[in-house]
């Protein structure tokens, strides 16, 4: 009984932690709106990541979103990020604190190529 109940209890924390994250990844767009000089936004569509090089401030957040009709990946060559497989509309963020060129390109497709610059 003692061990049943412990386990309920690390079951609604582990529901309640989800639904936080869920809730936060939710908002997260809305964070990152027009309105907010520190975000930028990627589009891939047609197998291409929006205009292909990307010149932001340091402190930037960039998200891409995966307007295309079949599953992507972002990749940065030099293994900063990574995102899951993106399915249409989905969406992955990375924050760049640091000035430099991050080249970054599709797993699934590696033809797909395109860059940040970091100012």
């Amino acid at each position: 009984m003692k061990k049943a109940l412990c386990n309920l209890r690390r079951l609604r924390a582990v529901i309640l932690a989800l639904v936080l994250v869920s809730g936060a990844a939710a908002l997260r767009p809305a964070l990152l709106g027009a309105g907010n000089p520190s975000s930028s936004v990627v589009n891939i569509d047609n197998f291409s990541f929006g205009s292909g090089t990307l010149t932001v401030p340091a402190g930037t957040t960039v998200m891409w979103i995966n307007r295309d009709d079949v599953p992507h990946t972002v990749v940065s060559t030099d293994h900063v990020f990574a995102s899951s497989v993106l399915d249409t509309d989905d969406k992955f963020s990375y924050t760049f604190t640091k000035p430099g060129t991050y080249p970054y390109y599709c797993s699934v497709h590696p033809k797909m190529t395109a860059k940040v610059v970091v100012k």
